[in-house]
């Protein structure tokens, strides 16, 4: 199984920049798809950004040109960059990691405020 490890959350002001980590542990073969998830208040989980095993991303429409995915499989660890970032990217993100037979893992989450 997988455990998920986030950081890098914390409080900006709108138009800065954080760098959001997960980091995975424990026994696997390797890591497929992993992506980010944001919640709002009072709002459903969404899909924010996600990265194949080979290096594919997909992107909401609200973040693309802003947010940038990447992973680095010796370390285990995803990444999201968030530049520019807005109001309502306020939220709590979580990342999540599909293995093999569609075994999902969730993250704790981190919160992110951004400051008009």
């Amino acid at each position: 199984q997988v455990q998920l490890v986030e950081s890098g959350g914390g409080l900006v002001q709108a138009g800065g920049s954080l760098r959001l980590s997960c980091a995975a542990s424990g026994g696997f073969g390797s890591l497929n798809t992993m992506g980010w998830y944001r919640q709002g208040p009072g709002k459903q989980r969404e899909l924010v950004a996600d990265i194949t095993s080979g290096g594919s991303t997909t992107y909401a429409d609200s973040v693309k040109g802003r947010f940038t995915i990447s992973r680095e499989n010796a370390k285990k660890t995803v990444y999201l960059q968030m530049d520019n970032l807005k109001p309502e990217d306020t939220a709590v993100y979580y990342c999540k990691v599909v293995l093999t037979f569609n075994r999902a893992f969730w993250g704790q989450g981190t919160q992110v405020t951004v400051s008009s």
